[in-house]
């Protein structure tokens, strides 16, 4: 089950952003779902900004998408535990080291 997690959240993560993270873990514990996205690879305007100094701008534009993007992450998990996910939030760290996690919460 969280290697099929793992499969479909980096797939669509490749899709949204055209790049994949170095490694990517999930961890069933109940009745909740962890991604840990690690190694994040960012787009050049996403450096640039970092650089000069607005890591704040790339970390909140980048937690909008996955908001906006949720129902796909949702169905996946869903596919793979047979369980309705009823609360979904990600968070993104754009310093080194880079990396996102996604917690998923399921029905009881």
């Amino acid at each position: 089950m969280e290697a099929e997690i793992c499969r479909e959240v980096l797939a669509i993560h490749i899709e949204s952003y055209s790049r994949a993270p170095a490694n990517v873990l999930a961890y069933v514990l109940g009745d909740l779902v962890v991604v840990l996205l690690d190694g994040l690879e960012l787009h050049p305007s996403e450096e640039f900004l970092i650089t000069e100094g607005h890591p704040e701008t790339v970390t909140a534009v980048r937690n909008q998408f996955q908001q906006a993007i949720s129902a796909s992450f949702k169905s996946a998990v869903e596919r793979a535990t047979g369980r309705r996910v009823v609360a979904f939030t990600s968070q993104q760290h754009v310093s080194e080291p880079r990396f996102a996690v996604e917690v998923f919460r399921l029905e009881a």
